[in-house]
């Protein structure tokens, strides 16, 4: 993802010298917290609310991911011992 190019599309091409010094990039993005975007130096409430909006459409709502396979032991034969 070019970063550059997705600040532009979002008009706020102004933060994009901020988050090249700051190495920010896509795999960054969904840990973004307002606090971090204060301190890239997003100081509008509003500019902040579109770069959090933006980066929550990049990846699918935690719902929609799949869910971790819970691995249960293997049965006990029927004929087990049990204490």
């Amino acid at each position: 993802m070019n970063m550059t190019e997705w600040l532009r599309t979002l008009g706020l091409e102004r933060y994009e010298q901020a988050f090249r010094e700051n190495r920010i990039e896509a795999d960054v993005l969904p840990s973004l917290t307002v606090e971090d975007l204060k301190d890239l130096g997003v100081t509008l409430v509003g500019d902040r609310r579109r770069l959090l909006d933006a980066i929550g459409a990049l990846s699918p709502p935690r719902h929609h991911r799949r869910p971790h396979l819970l691995q249960l032991p293997p049965p006990r034969p029927s004929g087990a011992n049990r204490r």
